[in-house]
């Protein structure tokens, strides 16, 4: 009897060992309290997934690849849904069967802009802990700092390949490319798609750009010729320890060239590494809006450039899938296909508001509820669909777990993704987190628990407003509501300050300046005299 109590006692010991290894990340504190109560049944559970993954790991001999595909401001239900491609007027038709093969995610949330939600997945952290809350444009002079990790840090230190291509949009500064953090090879835009779309004569005479060309500039007073951006630079590549080189300097002509080289090099990629003794990550997140109406033909009932960019980025991801198909790899490869925020409803005839209120740099679930598919072949249940929450930070947590490296995810600041590798393993109902913090910025501006959501900015001092929503009785927040909720007017305080006090343990990092163009080897004329300027503006306020 004496031995069989110690035996318990040993079991119940490791496991809480266990647990207290796995808080060894620094959450927030919410996951804090959430690990207080299901620490120990967690701790079973990873158990149980360590020994699937080490099974999968012997029958393919490797870990598993990893394919990160993530584009621009989608609305939620205009891919992956059919009854919706009927509606919007074009369709998705691989997107719909890898919702039908794979998962959909009903409740992924992002940050609610483009740089914000790529420096959250590459770091697992709100963009505001690493400075990058801001969609930037040239000239810039900032981007991801360098003692930020990333994923592709991560994976790397466990022996993974990694690649990067298409849109990152971290920045200008040499910190920031992608070559410099961890991916061993990368061609990839500094900004994003509007500057050669649209900074021409082409987009000044459809008006979606005003004032930009020699042609449309002051004529008789002007004085400063270098005022205006000429000389921002549109994609690099580079290999990791290397010098980058400028690809194509940035016109129309050349950016619709860079969609088809990125795809193709995503494709050489997958087919390179394949049968490599190492397992891949890659990260393609495609340059996909070309919004000007020039030179195109339209094909869909839609009959908008928004439609046919949706088309075209359906074929791009079958291709992709293809691909892992025909290399024979895709029950040994994990892909994420998903949007990075919601529309932006600035942009004319191309982006609206589908089945949320809100779009772009909207704290309102328009801006940050996305699209979002998995696909894992014989590991994934086909039309699996999760109702739980699901932050984009979390594929960071959970991506190192998969690929056996959580032991190199840093432990000197909080890391907001939780390990989410149950959802994948186990589908709906397995989510390690049930709330979200929305920045805006700088702003906290919003708080989601459970089903329900705070508003924090734009209230009045010392009583709340309307400012609480029930999410599944008014998905588009159209009635915000008070005296019902004044039950969760505390617990919503609570949450907020118990996040404050962390944010004051770990504070944010200030964003990162630096003069642009840094290692870049064939600067032209143009971007010379770009990179002065900015260098005089940060002399100057020094």
């Amino acid at each position: 009897m004496k031995q069989i109590r110690l035996s318990l006692l040993l079991f119940f010991v490791g496991i809480l060992l266990n647990n207290v290894n796995a808080q060894d990340i620094i959450h927030d504190a919410e996951q804090n309290i959430l690990i207080d109560q299901y620490g120990v049944e967690w701790a079973k559970q990873d158990k149980e997934i360590d020994k699937k993954l080490k099974a999968l790991e012997k029958k393919y001999g490797k870990k598993p690849n990893i394919v990160h595909i993530m584009w621009d401001d989608n609305s939620f239900g205009e891919v992956g849904i059919k009854e919706f491609n009927y509606i919007r007027g074009f369709k998705t038709p691989r997107l719909n069967t890898m919702a039908e093969e794979g998962m959909t995610f009903t409740r992924m949330y992002t940050e609610p802009s483009c740089t914000p939600t790529r420096a959250a997945c590459l770091t697992g952290r709100l963009a505001v802990r690493s400075g990058m809350y801001t969609v930037a444009f040239p000239p810039e002079g900032s981007g991801l700092p360098a003692e930020e990790v990333t994923i592709a840090e991560v994976l790397s230190e466990a022996g993974y390949n990694t690649a990067f291509f298409a849109k990152a949009h971290q920045g200008d500064i040499e910190e920031s490319y992608m070559h410099n953090q961890g991916f061993d090879e990368a061609q990839f835009s500094l900004y994003n798609q509007f500057p050669p779309i649209f900074w021409h004569e082409t987009g000044e005479a459809g008006q979606m750009t005003v004032g930009y060309t020699k042609n449309m500039t002051e004529k008789e007073y002007i004085v400063d010729q270098t005022w205006r951006p000429y000389g921002y630079i549109m994609d690099i590549e580079a290999k990791k320890g290397e010098k980058a080189r400028e690809t194509l300097p940035p016109t129309l002509e050349n950016y619709r060239k860079l969609i088809d080289v990125h795809q193709e090099k995503a494709l050489d990629f997958i087919r390179r590494k394949a049968k490599d003794d190492k397992p891949f990550y890659l990260a393609y997140w495609p340059n996909v809006y070309d919004l000007n109406r020039s030179g195109q033909e339209f094909t869909t009932s839609n009959g908008t450039a928004f439609a046919q960019n949706m088309e075209r980025l359906d074929r791009h991801v079958g291709e992709i899938i293809d691909e892992l198909k025909k290399q024979g790899i895709s029950e040994n490869t994990l892909i994420i296909a998903m949007a990075d925020n919601g529309p932006m409803t600035e942009a004319p005839q191309a982006m609206y508001q589908n089945v949320f209120n809100g779009g772009k740099g909207d704290y309102r679930e328009g801006g940050i509820r996305v699209a979002a598919f998995a696909q894992w072949d014989g590991v994934i249940e086909p039309g699996t669909v999760i109702g739980d929450i699901f932050a984009c930070h979390d594929l960071f947590t959970t991506f190192a777990r998969l690929a056996g490296a959580t032991k190199y995810i840093p432990r000197d600041r909080i890391i907001d993704g939780i390990d989410q590798t149950a959802v994948f393993l186990y589908g709906d109902g397995q989510s390690r987190r049930d709330y979200y913090h929305v920045y805006t910025g700088p702003y906290h501006a919003a708080t989601i628990k459970q089903q329900y959501k705070r508003v924090w900015i734009g209230g009045r001092p010392g009583l709340v407003k309307n400012d609480f929503y029930d999410l599944y009785a008014d998905p588009r927040e159209m009635r915000g509501m008070m005296a019902q909720f004044l039950w969760a007017w505390g617990p919503f305080d609570m949450m907020k300050k118990r996040h404050d006090a962390m944010n004051k343990k770990y504070p944010f990092t200030p964003t990162r300046h630096d003069v642009p163009f840094g290692g870049i080897e064939n600067l032209r004329p143009e971007s010379k005299t770009y990179v002065e300027t900015v260098k005089r503006t940060m002399e100057t306020g020094k």
